[in-house]
């Protein structure tokens, strides 16, 4: 299959830089989804982000609405299923919440991307990327609490409050933070320590 013509008898100009991929697209897309909203991703801005141009941009898609849903898919791969496959290197099911819930909490308040994704969630695309995710996700806890020993019923209570919490700390993380423990310090632990103590009691 011929798709360019190749050079390979030329020297290779080391100062090129490589071709983009479309995750490179795709992530920079969710930066600016971070920074502005959905109104922020645009061809000529993620280009110039990129260091690229348009002809780079229409390799990969046809139009904005397939970046978008190639973003809406990568968000979905690394911060879900990426995230799950880190959690499932521990082996005890206590453990396995209490890492998840940590690293959760700790990437809520660092990165304004899941926020700005609510805040755009009336958008089609976005509302049906929210809703796959956010299922896969309270559905992923509840399996954890059910591993605990939890009923069907409560582990999937228990699994919806922990989002519910996770959704509040990221919300408050970015309106204001000034109320959240430091995660600096012990007090932050404390709070963590709390949450799940709550979260994990049994009757």
């Amino acid at each position: 299959m011929v798709m360019v013509q190749r050079r390979q008898e030329a020297p290779r100009d080391s100062s090129k830089k490589p071709r983009l991929t479309a995750d490179d697209w795709a992530d920079a897309a969710l930066e600016a989804i971070a920074e502005g909203g959905l109104a922020a991703v645009a061809v000529e801005p993620l280009a110039a982000r990129l260091g690229t141009t348009k002809g780079s941009f229409y390799w990969h898609f046809t139009n904005r609405d397939a970046l978008i849903d190639a973003a809406l898919d990568r968000w979905a791969e690394v911060a879900t299923e990426g995230t799950i496959a880190d959690v499932e290197a521990e082996s005890d099911p206590e453990q396995k919440i209490r890492r998840l819930f940590a690293f959760a909490i700790q990437a809520a308040t660092d990165d304004p991307l899941e926020v700005a994704l609510l805040a755009t969630a009336a958008h089609p695309r976005v509302a049906a990327a929210v809703r796959r995710v956010t299922e896969r996700r309270v559905a992923y806890v509840a399996e954890l609490f059910a591993a605990l020993g939890f009923p069907e019923g409560e582990a999937r209570r228990r699994g919806l409050l922990a989002y519910s919490v996770y959704l509040g700390h990221a919300q408050l993380g970015h309106a204001a933070p000034s109320v959240l423990p430091p995660q600096e310090g012990g007090e932050f632990q404390t709070y963590l320590d709390e949450a799940l103590g709550v979260l994990m009691r049994r009757q």
